[in-house]
Parts: structure tokens; C-alpha cells; sequence
């Protein structure tokens, strides 16, 4: 009787430490995952600042205002020819 509770829980010590690794083994796993997917994520930020940059750089208004003058010839018109046209009364304001 004592050897057959011994031999049971023999059975259940070894399934509990088998159960242990592997779900040490899973837990590395995961952790390496993340790792890489934070890697991936601070990458994603550095590019995400490139390309702000680059939008800021390509939207300059003097140089938009030369490619408007030398490739567009567009040139401003002058003063008599503008008219400036004031806001309705209430537009804008909550």
C-alpha cells in the first residue's frame, strides 16, 4: 500500500516538475518575443521622427514658394489685385 502512494506520488512530482520547465521554457519564450517586438516598436519611433522631419522639411513654405515661381511660374499678384474679405460675423467662434 505505501509503495503504490509512494509510486503515485513519485508520478505527480515528476508531472508537476515536467509541467515547471515547460512552463519556464514558454515564459523565455514569450520574454524574447516581447523583447523583439519592443526593439521592433522603438525602431517604428525613430522612423515615425525621420518622416515627421522630412514632412516639415517638404512642406517649408520658401520652398514651396520656389518651386511655385520656378517650375509653376506663378508669381504674386499684385496689391491692387487682392482683396482681403473678413470673417462672417459668428463663424468661428463656439
Amino acid at each position: 500500500m505505501i509503495v503504490r502512494l509512494n509510486l503515485l506520488l513519485l508520478a505527480i512530482l515528476i508531472a508537476c516538475a515536467l509541467s515547471l520547465v515547460s512552463s519556464q521554457h514558454k515564459a523565455r519564450k514569450l520574454y524574447v518575443e516581447l523583447q523583439k517586438e519592443v526593439e521592433l516598436a522603438k525602431r517604428f519611433e525613430v522612423e515615425w521622427g525621420q518622416l515627421q522631419l522630412e514632412q516639415s522639411t517638404w512642406a517649408m513654405h520658401g520652398r514651396i514658394e520656389k518651386i511655385a515661381t520656378q517650375k509653376l511660374n506663378m508669381r504674386v499678384p499684385p496689391a491692387s489685385r487682392t482683396q482681403n474679405v473678413p470673417p462672417a460675423s459668428g463663424e468661428g467662434k463656439p
